[in-house]
């Protein structure tokens, strides 16, 4: 998706794209769909950034003992001291995400007015889908609720089936989705109708004018880097973890140690540079897509296998229960519950927040490069209600499948292993449960291979001044160091690999936060700046193509 011509300035909109037939990208065709010529190296913001993971990377090999302890003080730090401002920053990107949507901004188009979107509505859902699942709805689609409902969070005394699985949709529905749309938005904003640079730093010219070029530009693009960085990896540990669980659970291994994790890492990671430096992008897309199906699979046989009754139950039960809990869910903080407030949220809320926080570069940029001519409204009530639809949906059938298990009381599910296993278990009490596992690890392999791949070019892409196709050492490098980055969170975790993982990717997402409420201020310079609505602010921006 390149456009035609060069920015002009701040002002300045690209000119309406090449005609074509439409066509379906997923992640990785989007991002090898790129633009001709040699990418440049920004030699500072890659060498800083190469130069503080290498640091990293050898901090945690040479003295990992003084890593997890440093790790653990700043994780007490960043929780007690800026965990309000996650909690705060989530619910003001939903509220600033549907105020842009449901006000008069909202018919502003992503691209030249008059300019139609370049996929069609049933393409442009269905790459939405490949971008809202992943190994986090396999990883915690049934761990989340069921510990929700065996250990209802503080405040709760008695946790009901609704209140556990809408617990695991307020950290899968509005918040995350509107985190994505604020950044997808602006990316989308700045590079189709201002003619600017796919770069995050390229979001702050309305607020800081040129000097999103120079030092602070780069140093927001190394930090969009760190988190993309940090995020990929602890994904890939998730992905890890749930592999090795399902060797065990399968009787290949008597115990998936770390050893075996790493091993499993290693290979991910060989398999999604190898997709992103060899050009194999349609082979891997199409894998990609066959596992939307096989995902889907999943679900309808855990749904007709599982109590498909009470499956039914919960959509609506839990749909009523988000809604009505939604306000005190994201109003709950340390303060409303002292210690035990304070470590359930920095295992849940704080840790989503972040994760998801990690994540908004690379989901925002590949949810703009999928979104030119749509409006801002079309943009946003796309990105926020599918995938919250998707969540619901997955939840329900997964977590309520695991908890009509815990009712029966023939099985202790939760006392059985950790979160990595729970998926197994329940799988274990329906027919094919050997089928169903491999499936399992499959999904789980191949989702990451796919994601990984496009968030491997987009830190190329960020380190290589907005080029979309950044060159294959670049890529290769990134996707070397995540892959390494994620065994430094497994090792540092130990026996409790997942809580390494919850611990670098909160620490690392925090100064992120700073970054995204800065796009946020300057998404609202621009579209209240924007030359139509100043024009004619009582009618919805209307242009001649061309001008």
């Amino acid at each position: 998706m390149t456009t035609n011509s060069k920015p002009r300035g701040d002002k300045t909109r690209v000119d309406a794209p090449e005609k074509h037939a439409p066509h379906h990208y997923g992640p990785l065709e989007v991002y090898h769909h790129g633009e001709e010529g040699k990418p440049r190296t920004d030699k500072v913001v890659f060498g800083i950034t190469a130069a503080i993971v290498i640091a990293i990377l050898a901090w945690g090999i040479l003295g990992t003992e003084n890593m997890k302890s440093v790790n653990a003080s700043v994780l007490d730090w960043v929780v007690t001291n800026v965990g309000w401002l996650f909690i705060f920053s989530a619910t003001g990107f939903v509220i600033f995400a549907l105020w842009l949507a449901l006000s008069r901004y909202g018919k502003i188009p992503l691209g030249k007015d008059g300019e139609k979107p370049e996929f069609n509505t049933v393409s442009w859902i269905a790459m939405m889908f490949s971008a809202g699942m992943g190994i986090g709805l396999i990883f915690w689609g049934v761990a989340e609720p069921l510990t929700h409902f065996v250990t209802p969070p503080p405040g709760i005394t008695d946790s009901t089936v609704g209140t556990a699985l809408s617990t695991a949709i307020f950290h899968w529905g509005l918040h995350p989705w509107s985190m994505y749309a604020v950044v997808g938005l602006s990316i989308a904003y700045g590079t189709y109708r201002m003619g600017r640079k796919q770069l995050i730093s390229s979001s702050f010219i309305p607020l800081i004018g040129r000097r999103a070029e120079g030092p602070i530009g780069k140093v927001i693009d190394i930090l969009a880097i760190f988190a993309t960085m940090f995020g990929t990896a602890a994904s890939l540990g998730l992905g890890a973890l749930q592999i090795g669980s399902g060797i065990e659970v399968l009787g290949w291994v008597n115990q998936a140690g770390t050893l075996l994790l790493v091993a499993v890492v290693a290979i991910l990671t060989l398999a999604f540079v190898a997709s992103a430096v060899s050009g194999v992008s349609k082979g891997i897309q199409w894998l990609s897509n066959i596992n939307m199906v096989l995902a889907l699979v999943l679900a309808i046989f855990v749904f007709v296998a599982g109590p498909t009754v009470l499956i039914l139950n919960l959509l609506p039960t839990t749909l009523g229960d988000y809604a009505a809990h939604i306000a005190g869910m994201s109003a709950r903080s340390a303060a409303s519950g002292g210690p035990e407030t304070e470590s359930w949220l920095s295992s849940w809320t704080i840790f989503y927040w972040a994760w998801w926080i990690s994540w908004t570069p690379f989901v925002g940029m590949f949810l703009a490069r999928i979104s030119r001519g749509r409006t801002i409204r079309q943009f946003v009530i796309g990105v926020i209600l599918i995938p919250t639809s998707v969540s619901l949906v997955w939840f329900s059938i997964f977590g309520g499948a695991a908890i009509g298990e815990q009712q029966k009381g023939t099985e202790d599910l939760v006392a059985l292993g950790k979160p990595e296993s729970q998926l197994f278990a329940v799988l274990d009490h329906f027919p094919l449960a050997g089928i169903s596992s491999v499936l399992v690890m499959v999904l789980v392999g191949i989702f990451f291979v796919s994601g990984a791949d496009a968030a491997s070019i987009v830190m190329g892409t960020l380190s290589q001044r907005g080029t979309l196709d950044p060159s294959r050492g670049v890529v290769a490098f990134w996707g070397v160091v995540t892959g390494g980055i994620a065994i430094l969170m497994l090792w540092t975790g130990g026996s409790d690999a997942l809580n390494g993982l919850q611990t670098m990717t909160i620490i690392v997402a925090a100064p992120f936060v700073l970054v995204m409420i800065g796009t946020c201020v300057s998404l609202y310079k621009d579209v209240t700046n924007d030359p139509f609505i100043v024009k004619n602010p009582k009618a919805p921006p209307k242009v001649k193509a061309g001008k």
